[in-house]
């Protein structure tokens, strides 16, 4: 027969056990969660680099295109 001490530490020690594995559990669903938002910044400030790079193209594109333009005839 198991005595008062020995099943009192049982329960201790599963409880130890099972607030563990909890923990870990959350700790691994916060490093995915702060994992997946950082990549989402990333790509966002990507995108913004990405965008800025095209206007500042366009923009010269247009300038150079202005100057390289042919007359127009008069009428």
């Amino acid at each position: 027969m198991v005595g008062k001490f020995e099943r009192n530490k049982d329960t201790i020690q599963e409880l130890t056990e099972s607030a563990a594995t909890r923990v870990g559990a959350i700790a691994g669903i916060i490093t995915g969660a702060v994992r997946d938002v950082t990549r989402e910044i990333g790509e966002f400030v990507t995108d913004g680099i990405e965008m800025r790079e095209a206007a500042r193209k366009a923009r010269n594109d247009e300038q150079s295109g202005a100057s390289d333009a042919a007359p127009e005839p008069e009428k």
